[in-house]
């Protein structure tokens, strides 16, 4: 029987995950119908289609949008470029590139039966499988020869928009201690319905996230990883309209940490929640297949609502994550569930109710690499009070045993940290890892205190909110504000002309090939 350091009752958690179970069902029975330009530009990626048109529009692009504007989405890309491999005798890469040049009406060939179709692309697609499995290895032979950083990974950001200059930094951060690289997204990316190609110097707030920047800084960790002696993980963002095919990049590339949030982009971005939610299916399959782990966005939720009021969402909607990895065939150990240090400095006592729920947190994921964010909300530019908010962050962390701490910095809400700005976070997340790395087995907390009152009261709440939800089915609470006050139209925002139905004959054979594949 599994004891509990906060109290918690395994009866009640396993009952809201099976709540939790009920919703996300609900949610696959709509996805399994349904397909989206993001997921069908995805295919042609991993069909080995790439680069752009004299107009610089992505190639996979370009033959999605032929195919959609004839109406025919829904019988799926493999099919229409499988039985073109069988007339003209061509490669999809060949295809695509004579659909951009007005040269191929890839609609109107004679059709050939489907079984032939199949084995047409089966070449194609066993490449692709057999790029990404070997990507897998190479991480795990790194692993396992020199080693990485004991959890909580340390976890760091580079957003200098230019990624020559975010080589620069993010060398430096690893040689200072960082296990973790996030190249932070250029502002908007997420709305753009394409993946740009090719190296990028001019983000704003962040870098591009395209395959070319992706292998230009895997290159540059394994590089520094071999110099220190241990392995540094890339982390970047497939959240938003592209989901599923920054995944299929990420994954080509080898990545090892994806955000990749099933809600995210709804309640942030405004994407239509039918076309996340069927995209979002896809990208987590990928990433489970490519060993890599996800981060969801949880900790947003506290951003634009109070972090002690709604703290519940928070767990409730981890509770639905997990779910929804689960039926993509995501294992435990490759899910970074969310949650955030965020509650008001001065609410008496906020250091216990932390304490409270990222124990709680840990209990009821406890196979979970939980993804721990540090205060934001309340950072206010004088940098010793931000210092030492970090560094309470910190001891939760290493306290709970949370395992990748994306470390604060004490300029936050001033500027982009400066690698001097990094270093002395590393600097303050290594000294209270090493003194208190013991200080989660020695410490007991008292019946019927304030940090056993707070996981219960946490756990009872998100139940009733999970209880809710079902009853109510996801998309209508979505619509009613349920997360994060932020209300989203079921019809409404960004991409659901993206969305179709999937026709009888439609097939994705990477689907079967992935899902809970290694």
């Amino acid at each position: 029987m599994r004891q509990s350091k906060v109290g918690l009752d395994f009866e009640k958690v396993e009952h809201a995950r099976g709540v939790a179970k009920k919703i996300a069902d609900q949610v696959q029975d709509f996805v399994g119908n349904y397909t989206t330009v993001a997921v069908e530009r995805t295919i042609c990626r991993l069909l080995g289609i790439d680069g752009i048109d004299s107009n610089e529009v992505p190639l996979p692009n370009v033959v999605v949008d032929d195919i959609k504007s004839k109406g025919l989405l829904g019988q799926g890309v493999c099919y229409f470029i499988g039985n073109a491999i069988i007339e003209i005798g061509k490669t999809p890469q060949e295809i695509a590139e004579a659909i951009s040049e007005g040269k191929l009406d890839i609609a109107t060939l004679p059709v050939h039966p489907a079984e032939d179709i199949k084995n047409a692309l089966q070449p194609y697609i066993d490449e692709t499988i057999n790029r990404i499995r070997t990507r897998r290895q190479r991480r795990e032979h790194y692993i396992d020869t020199i080693g990485e950083g004991s959890k909580p990974y340390l976890y760091i950001i580079v957003a200098t928009g230019n990624i020559y200059e975010d080589v620069i930094q993010a060398q430096a951060g690893a040689r200072q201690g960082a296990d973790i690289i996030a190249v932070i997204r250029t502002t908007g990316q997420s709305l753009l319905d394409y993946v740009p190609y090719g190296a990028t110097t001019e983000g704003f707030g962040g870098t591009f996230a395209t395959q070319e920047n992706f292998r230009i800084m895997r290159k540059a960790l394994d590089e520094v990883g071999e110099e220190v002696g241990r392995y540094i993980r890339l982390c970047n963002y497939c959240s938003g309209l592209c989901m599923p095919e920054i995944a299929a990049m990420g994954a080509l590339e080898g990545l090892d940490v994806m955000l990749n949030d099933a809600l995210y982009g709804i309640l942030f971005r405004d994407i239509n929640m039918q076309r996340t939610l069927v995209d979002q299916y896809f990208s987590r399959i990928i990433n489970g297949f490519a060993g890599v782990i996800i981060n969801t966005g949880e900790d947003n939720y506290l951003t634009t609502a109070d972090a002690f009021e709604e703290a519940h969402t928070v767990l409730a909607s981890d509770f639905i994550n997990e779910q929804l990895a689960f039926a993509a065939g995501l294992p435990e150990e490759q899910m970074g569930l969310g949650h955030a240090f965020e509650m008001d400095p001065q609410l008496e006592n906020g250091f216990l109710y932390e304490l409270a729920q990222a124990q709680m947190l840990r209990e009821i994921f406890p196979n979970a690499p939980l993804k721990y964010m540090p205060p934001t909300k309340f950072m206010t530019g004088n940098i010793f009070r931000g210092h030492i908010q970090d560094a309470l962050f910190n001891i939760i962390g290493q306290w709970t045993h949370q395992g990748l701490q994306l470390l604060g910095m004490p300029t936050e809400a001033i500027h982009t940290p400066f690698m001097s700005d990094r270093y002395l976070s590393i600097e303050n997340a290594k000294y209270i890892f090493n003194n208190m790395k013991s200080i989660g087995e020695e410490v007991e907390f008292k019946e019927n205190g304030i940090v056993r009152n707070r996981a219960k009261e946490v756990l009872d709440k998100a139940t009733s909110l999970l209880e809710a939800m079902e009853q109510e089915g996801l998309f209508s609470a979505l619509e009613k504000g349920i997360f994060a006050d932020v209300k989203r139209p079921k019809n409404g925002g960004k991409g659901l002309d993206g969305v179709t139905l999937k026709a009888d004959a439609y097939f994705n054979p990477f689907v079967e090939l992935m899902k809970g594949k290694k």
